[in-house]
């Protein structure tokens, strides 16, 4: 007997769940693309993204997902044979370095393993870099494999004067976690809309400093990828490079409405910060009655509010019941050693106390049905978690 009928519960870390206000915003046809109508809603929408990053920046809109505000960012701030330096906690970090070197960037590793980077190690590389020759510094706020995340200003502050760019991709956090792109000295952050946006996934973003504007246009800067060009349009064609995604920019404008206007953007932290920690109680009373079940970040000070990554055995089974038998899709174990053994829950976006008891209820339900030993009080665990105040 299978109980998955009824509405699916969503918990991989992205795309997240899209509220369905969202979606209807997007049912329509489009306008005239010329007209004033569009233009101005854009506009809005571009004020709308400034104030959920906390900046006064730049900002170049593209229509990809992270991959491609990847590539933006380093066709604008590299040129070919210039060196940057990754601070990798994971494997979007890692990825996102290989990209970059793929473009013809040499690429400079401080691997941290599934640990947060480490200021101090970053501190120490960038004073030996007496010449100034790493033009960047790349980090993840949060690295989606294994639920790591950088303290971004403690990072910013070990540059202390040294000439880099920071530039943070801020994919699974941005809408999540805190980012104060202005305050904390970030120069370059990079997101998508289809995680904490509470969006389709489709548009990505980069906002960017004048530090970094003064950069200028580099070898690698093609039409198409010049932020420039799309920061400081004045027809709505150009902030999109060619035909503008209509009906993503109709379904920005409700998800910024629900974050920023009604929610309340201090208030959608709080909450993802309150489903995290009720899912690492589960995780780790669970972990009571097995010592194969923990969690991938150790520290709590350094786990994602977005998602979190666990090992877990028979994980690869028990995604496979949660799924066919309740309904409930959990993310798979990215970039683990035992991939099998590995998965992820997202807490991410359009998420509530609700939807992660669903998810953390069909995982304790799967292990007994499977047989997985466990600690049996994960879900009053959870409970007592989401019961504390704020």
């Amino acid at each position: 007997m299978s109980l998955a009928a009824g509405r699916p519960v969503i918990a991989i870390p992205g795309p997240s769940p899209v509220p369905d206000r969202v979606l209807r915003a997007t049912h329509r046809a489009s306008p005239d693309i010329y007209g004033d109508e569009l233009a101005e809603l854009n506009l809005a929408v571009m004020a709308q993204l400034k104030r959920l990053a906390g900046t006064q920046a730049n900002l170049a809109p593209y229509i990809g997902n992270g991959h491609a505000a990847w590539e933006a960012a380093g066709a604008n701030i590299f040129t070919s044979g210039d060196r940057a330096l990754a601070l990798t906690s994971g494997h979007f970090g890692r990825s996102w370095a290989q990209q970059m070197e793929a473009m013809g960037v040499a690429v400079e590793r401080l691997d941290f393993g599934s640990l947060p980077a480490d200021p101090d190690m970053l501190a120490r590389r960038l004073a030996e870099d007496k010449a100034g020759a790493i033009k960047a510094v790349m980090v993840c706020q949060i690295d989606t494999a294994t639920g790591v995340m950088a303290d971004i200003p403690a990072l910013q502050d070990a540059m202390g004067d040294h000439p880099a760019l920071l530039v943070v991709d801020a994919i699974a956090s941005l809408g999540c976690a805190p980012m104060m792109m202005d305050d904390w000295g970030v120069d370059v952050l990079i997101s998508a809309s289809q995680k904490g946006m509470m969006c389709p996934p489709g548009t990505s973003f980069v906002w960017f400093s004048e530090k970094a504007a003064a950069r200028g246009r580099t070898q690698l800067t093609t039409p198409y990828w010049d932020w420039h060009a799309r920061a400081n349009a004045e027809a709505l064609w150009r902030f999109w490079g060619g035909t503008p995604p209509v009906q993503q920019i109709y379904a920005l404008d409700e998800a910024m409405r629900m974050i920023l206007d009604e929610e309340g953007l201090f208030a959608v932290w709080a909450r993802h910060a309150a489903l995290a920690r009720a899912t690492w109680a589960a995780a780790d009373e669970w972990g009571q009655g097995n010592p194969g079940i923990r969690l991938a970040v150790a520290d709590p000070a350094a786990r994602a509010s977005s998602v979190t990554a666990m090992l877990l055995p028979g994980a690869e089974g028990l995604r496979s019941w949660t799924a066919s038998h309740c309904g409930v899709t959990l993310g798979v174990g990215l970039g683990a050693e035992q991939p099998e053994n590995a998965l992820r829950v997202a807490h991410m976006g359009h998420a509530n106390a609700g939807m992660i008891l669903a998810a953390l209820g069909a995982m304790q339900a799967g292990m007994v049905a499977l047989g997985i030993p466990h600690g049996a009080g994960g879900l009053d665990a959870a409970a007592r978690a989401l019961a504390e105040p704020a």
